[in-house]
């Protein structure tokens, strides 16, 4: 107890059992469960000794606390038992950012889910034959369109896709079926790790295969990969550096001199993508990031990615490949166990749909990309003059925007940023009192200032950010 907190004043407060007796506190029970208005009228009283301890009430404003306890424990209530996931107002610029849940969903997706959600849906259903279906069918038709660009041939043969929860079981799984109990041979400079500790080594040993490192970290050929292979060999695999990259003295062998090469030997080439776009990105800037139909073309067997980065849809792990090794995978009882639920179905079958209808700037992660310097300089520009206070002084910089998610490191998009200063306040309290906001404000700090990338904040958020930031002015 700090010195000068009076005992008297401890013995004032109620018992639990007292303040849930009280008739307002009592009330509450008929709208929340008693349990946790026991849990709020607790929290409260602890709220109050911790005052005391501290010497911030006396006994005129204990009194006054104590006045207000009913008050106090609704307010506790509604605090607990409101949502903790909730929607931000992502202002850093970065468009896929994992920390806020990478790509926002389409307003088709949103839709589909929510009236595939509210009742029964035919998710394995078939409603010509009334027999049971598969859930691959919903999407797999539209990756049919989307993956082919002629016939089926030897170089382009017909190719099926199946989904899971997320890209690291995409690649558990395909490690699994076709490399348990063998070598799978992958160059050193591919060992990568991306974020949270999803380590390429560890999810081969959870797969029950063996790595085999080839090359060095900067250079790895074609004859490396070609001496390294055995009876023990099941698979090659090619691994996209999402998160960095090597640059000065490199080599790496192409991709359709690897597929050559397991062709040659009858062992299927493996590309973990990772980001995995559909589409070309030079149309916004963008080059040196592979697509999904860049590896197929180039003869892979099977490629892997992401279904919440630049294909711009919900977080889910793809598999796109040769219709009979898809087949071995969706045998696997791991499929099964990593598979993904209607949800996800809906969402992603929307987002396809924008794809086949070439309607790009319906997928919000496209738009984002798609939008120039000038557009975003405009809105910033709009925006200050919303903030009519001398104590935030605000300036319009040339600034950078990323597209995160361990798509195109280097690559960056140029933007017009919206710098804020507060007299008296430092960055970093700025940074809290936008976070503070409702809806939370997100933003990033740069050259010793709060910036604001209107890239990632949509259109119809701009008035809702001029309002937070007139009230943080103020």
């Amino acid at each position: 107890m700090k010195a000068g907190a009076s005992p008297e004043l401890f013995r004032k407060l109620p018992s639990v059992d007292e303040l849930i007796g009280m008739p307002a506190v009592r009330s509450l029970t008929e709208v929340y469960a008693r349990d946790s208005v026991v849990d709020a009228a607790r929290a409260v009283l602890a709220r109050l000794r911790q005052e005391i301890t501290s010497g911030l009430l006396d006994d005129g404003s204990l009194k006054l606390a104590l006045s207000g306890s009913a008050a106090a424990v609704e307010a506790q209530l509604r605090e607990s038992l409101k949502y903790s996931l909730q929607a931000v107002i992502n202002a850093t610029g970065v468009i896929l950012h994992t920390n806020l849940g990478r790509a926002p969903l389409s307003d088709s997706a949103i839709d589909h889910i929510r009236d595939t959600a509210a009742a029964y849906s035919n998710l394995e259903y078939d409603l010509a034959s009334g027999a049971r279906g598969k859930r691959d069918v919903h999407i797999d038709r539209l990756f049919q369109k989307l993956l082919y660009d002629g016939p089926p041939s030897e170089s382009q043969p017909c190719v099926s896709t199946i989904v899971v929860n997320n890209n690291a079981a995409a690649v558990l799984l395909a490690l699994n079926t076709l490399a348990e109990g063998g070598e799978v041979i992958v160059s050193r400079g591919e060992l990568v790790e991306i974020g949270d500790s999803f380590r390429i080594p560890e999810v081969m040993t959870k797969s029950g295969a063996t790595l085999r490192e080839v090359g060095t970290t900067n250079r790895t050929r074609i004859a490396d990969y070609e001496a390294a292979i055995t009876e023990r060999t099941r698979l090659l695999l090619r691994v996209h550096r999402s998160n960095f990259e090597i640059t000065g003295f490199t080599e790496e062998a192409p991709t359709a001199e690897l597929a050559a090469l397991a062709r040659r030997r009858s062992i299927p080439l493996m590309e973990d993508l990772g980001s995995g776009s559909l589409l070309d990105l030079r149309f916004v800037g963008i080059s040196g990031e592979p697509g999904v139909l860049d590896s197929l073309h180039a003869g892979v067997d099977i490629v892997t990615y992401s279904g919440d980065k630049l294909l711009g849809g919900p977080q889910a792990g793809l598999i796109s490949g040769g219709s009979d090794l898809i087949a071995r995978l969706r045998s696997n009882a791991l499929f099964r166990a990593l598979r993904v639920d209607k949800l996800t179905y809906a969402a992603l079958e929307a987002t396809l749909i924008s794809y086949v209808r070439r309607d790009h700037d319906a997928i919000p992660i496209l738009r984002m990309m798609r939008a120039t310097k000038e557009e975003i300089g405009r809105r910033a520009e709009e925006l200050a003059k919303c903030i009519d206070s001398p104590k935030l002084k605000t300036e319009i910089v040339d600034g950078e925007s990323l597209l995160g998610g361990g798509a195109a490191p280097s690559c960056v998009l140029p933007t017009r940023l919206l710098a804020l200063a507060a007299e008296g306040t430092s960055t970093e309290e700025l940074c809290m009192r936008l976070r503070a906001c409702d809806p939370p404000v997100i933003g990033r700090v740069e050259e010793g200032r709060v910036v604001l990338d209107l890239r990632t904040v949509f259109p119809e958020q701009d008035a809702t950010l001029a309002s937070a930031l007139s009230r943080i002015a103020a």
